[in-house]
């Protein structure tokens, strides 16, 4: 379990350099299942390379992963790494995307760039997203690890994609995870080794941020009823500051459960 201080170390780095490493965030045997299970999805669901510069031409991703198993459930409301990611951009977050990314051998560097350089609003800004980047195998530089130009958070201006930079490749064993705040710029490694490198990529947003996946629509209301009352307002079943997301003053939950809408106290005050 991490502690009270070591979550503050981890969020002090993410607001000075832009990232932190969390060694052993799971464990090695929660790790293994997630490979097994990726591996199952990208068999049963014919998951191929995209074959476009930024997804890569060897490499495999799988989206919407909160809809396949409750394995992924886990991954996202894993309550450490939910501390840290509080602190990078305070309560209400919401998940925004949750996809498998796997690295094949001979893979090329994927181009750097920032996951909120869409967003239109001048640099830098407050936090407005934050990824964890779970390594589902052991991340080395040789076969991929996610690289990185630490402090490039606090930039005026997105990378530019035709200009090299120097980067540091995240090396971390597996179990353990990179967390980022979505303005760092980075990029999936080459893969010069002959093993594939697997992560678990799960993104986070503010709660009044549109999702990256959309959340409510993507997964069945079946599969949403099961989710845990943390999760189901992590994946947007829930109201931001007791206004954003209401319907008729009402939290979207009850539509969910359909027991009835219950008047929420302040909204639309």
């Amino acid at each position: 379990m991490i502690e009270a201080r070591q979550i503050n170390e981890h969020a002090g780095r993410i607001a000075r350099d832009g990232y932190t490493l969390v060694e052993d965030l799971v464990d090695a045997a929660f790790a293994d299942a997630l490979r097994v299970d990726i591996e199952r999805l990208e068999h049963d669901l014919a998951i191929e390379p995209a074959q476009n510069l930024f997804e890569g031409a060897r490499t495999r991703r799988i989206y919407n992963l909160l809809a396949r198993g409750k394995l992924y459930e886990q991954a996202v409301e894993h309550e450490p790494l939910l501390a840290i990611v509080e602190r990078v951009l305070d309560r209400g977050f919401l998940v925004s995307t949750v996809s498998s990314i796997a690295i094949e051998p001979g893979e090329t560097p994927q181009p750097l760039h920032a996951d909120d350089q869409l967003l239109p609003l001048p640099k830098p800004h407050q936090p407005l997203t934050s990824t964890v980047m779970l390594a589902v195998t052991d991340f080395t530089e040789e076969n991929g690890g996610t690289r990185v130009i630490p402090g490039s958070h606090t930039r005026d201006s997105g990378p530019d994609l035709s200009v090299g930079s120097d980067t540091t490749a995240t090396v971390m064993k597996r179990g353990s995870a990179l967390i980022y705040n979505g303005s760092l710029w980075h990029g999936g490694g080459a893969n010069r080794s002959s093993s594939r490198r697997i992560g678990l990529a799960i993104g986070y947003c503010v709660g009044w941020m549109r999702q990256q996946e959309n959340q409510q629509l993507g997964i069945p209301r079946e599969i949403a009823k099961g989710f845990s009352p943390r999760l189901r307002k992590l994946a947007g079943y829930g109201i931001y500051k007791g206004l954003y997301g209401h319907i008729d003053k009402t939290s979207p939950v009850d539509l969910l459960d359909e027991t009835g809408p219950r008047v929420v106290i302040g909204v639309l005050r």
